[in-house]
């Protein structure tokens, strides 16, 4: 399955219910007006918010509540903003694909692993959309014209149940060694099942353009009958259906505290792993464009970054100060040492349109 960050912090913050609503009622029609000769690219929230409140709605995909603690957002744009939200949660590919075949009542916004970004923004999908923390975001996690922005950072890890495995792994060789089954996830169209590749690919010496030794470790793993079919839903975690899974970190954390703490133990493999993002993607056809805008906006605002925390993924931008008793969740930082950032996005890009034939020919025709 697969799949840590952001901008001008504090500044304008969103404010807060009293400011905005205030501009919402005494400015709606100058908001208008300026939205309408403004670049939208570079609207601010204070611009959007009248023209978000007229549609009232969001429709999303791939951002269930679940997922890295969306519903925290949610429930705020509700709140703050009395803006509804509908999600459907599917893969990364299948956004994509939503975005492309949907014209009836097609999706706001979506939020994607970062090598999809490219590809939405190349198919012509993507509406341009800056958010007012622009400057605090890395070049590395957002395209030049704000087709996609990286709003926060997961790097692969392994959650154990540890009543099922006695010695939970803490590294690659560790798993390789067990005797349990794992868990990956689909392979050919879920971003972090195939970061998982790249990240046992790091481990053993290979990179986005050489990602042979990760498959070579799960065909070994197929080969020993170790590979799980089992799908690491809640429901199954709870069920004690899954030994071990290889997840984001924060949905392997956001399990672990949902179920039982005493229960579930989460590591970053020693040797190496990678550390990727995922990125905002806003429909090109939305039928609730300022509404998209406004969450995007709302994501990478502070309080935003600290809700995407409280689901256990690190924020894109650093300077965003976490509370203590939601860092405190997080995993210990001495365990990223060895994590390494996909270098060559375009190599990235080749390589996950070969991996799904790659892992179906050397590792799929292997489990049994």
């Amino acid at each position: 399955m697969e799949k840590s960050l952001k901008r001008h912090a504090g500044k304008m913050g969103l404010v807060l219910a009293g400011i905005l609503a205030a501009t919402a009622v005494m400015s709606g029609c100058s908001s208008k007006a300026d939205a309408d000769t403004k670049d939208s690219a570079v609207l601010t929230a204070k611009e959007l918010l009248p023209l978000a409140q007229k549609e009232g709605n969001l429709v999303s995909v791939g951002m269930p509540d679940s997922w890295a603690n969306w519903k925290g957002t949610w429930d705020d744009l509700k709140s703050k903003y009395n803006i509804n939200h509908t999600d459907t949660d599917m893969s990364s590919a299948e956004e994509l694909a939503k975005f492309e075949s949907e014209k009836n009542s097609p999706p706001d916004i979506g939020d994607v692993g970062i090598s999809f970004g490219p590809i939405a923004e190349q198919k012509g999908l993507t509406l341009k959309y800056k958010t007012e923390y622009w400057d605090d975001v890395p070049a590395w996690a957002k395209d030049d014209d704000g087709d996609w922005m990286v709003g926060y950072t997961g790097t692969i890890s392994f959650l154990t149940n540890k009543s099922l495995v006695k010695n939970p792994p803490k590294s690659w060789a560790d798993l390789k060694n067990g005797d349990y089954k794992v868990v990956v996830g689909d392979v050919t169209k879920a971003s972090q099942a195939q970061n998982a590749v790249l990240a046992a690919a790091i481990a053993f010496g290979g990179s986005e353009t050489n990602l042979q030794p990760g498959l070579d470790f799960f065909a070994d793993l197929a080969k020993q009958d170790r590979i799980s079919k089992v799908d690491a839903t809640l429901a199954n975690l709870q069920k004690g259906e899954v030994q071990v899974v290889i997840l984001w970190d924060f949905n392997a954390l956001g399990y672990r505290d949902q179920i039982d703490p005493a229960k579930f133990e989460v590591h970053v493999p020693s040797e190496g792993s990678v550390i990727s993002g995922y990125a905002s993607v806003i429909n090109k056809n939305a039928k609730n464009p300022n509404a998209a805008k406004l969450a995007r906006n709302y994501i990478f605002s502070d309080e935003g970054q600290i809700n995407l925390a409280k689901g256990y993924a690190r924020p894109i931008r650093s300077s965003v100060k976490l509370p203590e008793d939601v860092s405190a969740k997080l995993i210990n930082n001495d365990e990223y040492k060895n994590v390494k950032p996909i270098q060559d996005y375009k190599a990235w890009e080749k390589a996950i349109k070969e991996l799904p034939q790659l892992w179906l020919e050397q590792v799929q025709s292997k489990i049994k």
